[in-house]
């Protein structure tokens, strides 16, 4: 073969392999280890959430699938400039929505930067008060609350937390004036009212019914769209406002531009994890609700979530720091 020949050769094998390689890698997803990062420390709700998907994850794509915990900023700054190739995913709460509201310098922005893969649980919150507190019902508490401005509290794990949004949309709904009162966590906010140093905070299910059993705390209404099978005595929020609505969830995000075949892909298969009885069992025993989504119905709801509660918080006199 003349050297002119075998020059022809070769860029003709070179070009065919660059012209294949990104279909050729879309089609092999996943052919390497994945990283799901959780910008929440070991032992969270996301973080649990997240080692569940990814033993499940890693047995569907025979493939090694690790968590990774970068607490704060910085883990999300570090998913929105990795390679949007699909093998760095991120598994976070709808406080990822209000990052901008609340943080002066941050690097990136909630939305543009990622693309939704899916929404994978959504998490009610329940409003519980102080055991002997005079409001028995979320009624009661309004009138209560409208009687006393100002005098009534509600704790929360801080601004940034699904505590206090659930709270201060509660307080805008109902048109009443209770003080937030914010702690360092979950465990100080609820010890709060257990005191009766607040009257009111949100929390998660499993807690509840601990708290609830045992005569700590009385709960008196649930932020989900519908009662659930945990707490069916406990009434909807939207029972006694009907315009009510707000909805924890968790979620998969991945950077922006990532291609959208493996988006559907990661998103179809999380959908079939959520499917298997084992994981829906370990979902509701720490009050989870499987609610999976496509990349363009996440895409949806991280958008209108972000201006939904930006505005929310400026309401609220929230400014960035």
């Amino acid at each position: 073969m003349t050297l002119r020949a075998s020059s022809l050769v070769l860029a003709g094998i070179v070009a065919s392999l660059v012209g294949a390689s990104p279909a050729a890698s879309e089609q092999a997803y996943p052919n390497q280890v994945v990283r799901i990062v959780v910008p929440f420390s070991a032992g969270s709700i996301t973080d649990g959430l997240a080692r569940i998907l990814a033993d499940k994850l890693a047995e569907v794509w025979k493939q090694q699938v690790i968590v990774e915990n970068r607490p704060g900023l910085p883990g999300t700054t570090g998913v929105a400039k990795s390679p949007p190739d699909g093998y760095t995913l991120m598994l976070t709460s709808n406080g990822h929505t209000i990052a901008g509201a609340i943080n002066k310098n941050i690097q990136f922005d909630p939305v543009k930067d990622f693309a939704g893969v899916a929404r994978v649980a959504s998490v009610p919150l329940v409003a519980i008060v102080p055991p002997e507190f005079a409001a028995k019902t979320l009624k009661d508490f309004i009138t209560l609350a409208k009687e006393k401005p100002g005098q009534l509290n509600f704790s929360s794990a801080g601004v940034a937390s699904t505590s206090y949004l659930s709270a201060e949309i509660f307080k805008q709904d109902a048109k009443i004036n209770i003080v937030h009162i914010p702690y360092k966590g979950a465990p100080e906010a609820t010890t709060a009212v257990i005191r009766n140093d607040a009257q009111m905070y949100f929390a998660p299910i499993p807690a509840t019914q601990e708290l609830s059993s045992t005569g700590k705390v009385r709960a008196i209404a649930i932020n989900s769209a519908k009662r659930v099978p945990q707490l069916p005595d406990v009434p909807t929020i939207a029972e006694t406002l009907p315009n009510y609505k707000y909805e924890s969830w968790f979620g998969v995000l991945a950077p922006a531009g990532t291609p959208q075949p493996i988006l559907t892909k990661v998103s179809e298969d999380i959908a079939k994890v959520l499917e298997m009885p084992d994981v829906k069992e370990k979902l509701l025993a720490q009050g989870s609700i499987p609610a999976p989504t496509t990349p363009s119905e996440f895409d949806a709801i991280n958008k209108s979530d972000t201006e939904r509660y930006g505005k929310i918080l400026k309401e609220a006199g929230i400014t960035p720091q």
